[in-house]
């Protein structure tokens, strides 16, 4: 891509988002002086790849990858070949944002020029002032919407540090990363990610039908997948630290599964069992595995 630093890079990561990608980028101030948008279709099968090209016109740029996954997309765009800005602002692809979000989130670093990240806190659905209010105590982030400080991303990219590409979800490790300043956890500080309240946005309910119910059911079961993959990142970051992270989460598979339980909890038993299935299949497919 062209190498003109821009004030806010918006990068959108989109996967099959054929249905929300358009209400995505219609909430973004495109041709806003300073702001560059570039959307990031990965492993798509429909049609969001031709709606994105429909706002060219509109100054988005698209960048089309053939294999899916948000983490492998994250590390090739913005550890590889994304242009200079002074703002990196992250967007999923389903999600719409408050007017004058990306402002705020890049207002949100000047004002708190110890952070290396600004969240930006969800408007509805039924956790959202819970989820609002967890923000502010802890300082995490949402994949949905979030901004890093160009400085941050700068050095990310000399540490070598790469996000796992069979990561579920970006947010919670790039969280820890922004809290440790890409050091292991001895190094956390609270205040290196901060919250910002003039920024926000919306997502789309859950489906009360077929596919909503399919989609639902896929969900959790990436969630408790989730959960034990932070188990064992949290180890990683607590020891050796972040530059001790695998180019894959599967290679440490084979090491924690005979550690890893379900959930006895009835509303996440079975989701746990199908993501520790997962999980082992994943570590059977590894090269050089039986």
């Amino acid at each position: 891509m062209t190498e003109q630093r821009s004030r806010i890079l918006v990068t959108v990561l989109a996967h099959n988002e054929e249905r929300r990608i358009a209400a995505c980028l219609d909430s973004l101030p495109l041709g806003e002086r300073g702001v560059r948008v570039v959307v990031v279709v990965n492993g798509s099968s429909d049609a969001t790849a031709d709606i994105v090209r429909t706002y060219a016109a509109r100054g988005v740029e698209l960048v089309e990858y053939a294999e899916g996954g948000k983490a492998r997309s994250w590390n090739r765009f913005i550890l590889d070949c994304a242009p200079a800005a002074d703002t990196f602002v992250f967007v999923d692809g389903d999600a719409e944002l408050v007017p004058g979000s990306l402002t705020a989130l890049a207002d949100c670093l000047v004002d708190n020029p110890q952070a290396n990240a600004a969240s930006a806190p969800p408007m509805n659905g039924r956790n959202a002032a819970y989820y609002r209010r967890l923000m502010a105590q802890e300082a995490g982030l949402f994949g949905d919407c979030y901004a890093l400080r160009g400085s941050f991303v700068e050095r990310f990219r000399d540490s070598r540090i790469r996000l796992p590409d069979d990561l579920i979800g970006d947010d919670g490790l790039i969280a820890a990363l922004a809290h440790t300043d890409l050091g292991d956890e001895s190094r956390w500080q609270a205040n290196r990610v901060v919250g910002c309240a003039g920024a926000g946005f919306y997502c789309e309910p859950n489906r009360i039908d077929r596919n909503g119910i399919a989609a639902q059911t896929k969900r959790m079961i990436n969630y408790a997948q989730r959960r034990f993959q932070n188990r064992i990142i949290s180890s990683i970051m607590r020891g050796p630290g972040p530059r001790a992270l695998p180019a894959t989460l599967a290679q440490t598979y084979p090491a924690w599964l005979g550690q890893l339980r379900p959930r006895l909890n009835p509303l996440w038993y079975w989701f746990d069992r199908r993501a520790l299935a997962r999980m082992r299949e994943a570590a059977a497919d590894r090269p050089g595995c039986a």
